[in-house]
């Protein structure tokens, strides 16, 4: 699986960026707001991906950051909810307001993207409040949610412990307390195995 590229941003469309990577050409589709961010045709981009398989097609939806990936994987799990409409959203509203959005039930805010009726609103924020996780900058903190910055050890830590199956705020409690034991510095692999630990007292 295709997790990240890094390479010379080729051309860019509507909704898709080509990336140069060692003379291969990768179509990613995008939202217009990671398509604002990767810059002029020409420069030195790195871009986080996501692989759709489907019985007919294979793509590739790039993302400018890993949050905005993981929004697009929570959005896409929704039913009715596919690749388009959540690259809609994430073009309408950052991370940090779908989450706020969710977090309050707001469904207006949800709604305010293309092809987003009440609906299908209602049904984004009612599936998806119990299992959005670490709040991201400038979004409301949940309960027993401890916020981490993004792309440090300690969000790579709750990543991988949601992945293994335990909810947003035990993985983030957990991640929490291995840091205050372990301190700054300490390694990714040092970081889970301890917070594993604690996650499974």
């Amino acid at each position: 699986m295709i997790a990240k590229l890094s390479g010379r941003l080729d051309s860019t469309g509507l909704d898709h960026a080509i990336i140069d990577v060692g003379g291969v050409g990768y179509l990613v589709g995008a939202s217009s707001r990671t398509l604002s961010a990767l810059g002029f045709v020409g420069d030195a981009v790195t871009i986080h991906t996501e692989m759709l398989v489907s019985d007919d097609a294979i793509r590739l939806m790039g993302f400018a950051s890993a949050e905005e990936r993981d929004w697009f994987r929570l959005l896409t799990a929704v039913q009715g909810v596919g690749a388009r409409v959540a690259l809609a959203i994430l073009s309408a509203l950052e991370p940090a307001e779908v989450h706020r959005a969710i977090a309050i039930g707001d469904k207006a805010m949800v709604a305010r993207a293309n092809g987003v009726g009440p609906k299908l609103a209602m049904r984004i924020v009612n599936e998806l409040k119990d299992k959005i996780g670490v709040a991201p900058a400038g979004a409301a903190i949940g309960a027993g949610m401890v916020p981490m910055p993004a792309g440090s050890h300690g969000a790579d830590a709750v990543s991988a412990l949601q992945n293994l199956g335990f909810k947003p705020g035990e993985a983030s409690a957990a991640v929490a307390a291995a840091e205050a034991d372990l301190g700054e510095g300490a390694s990714l692999d040092a970081l889970v195995r301890l917070a594993l630990r604690k996650a499974a007292k």
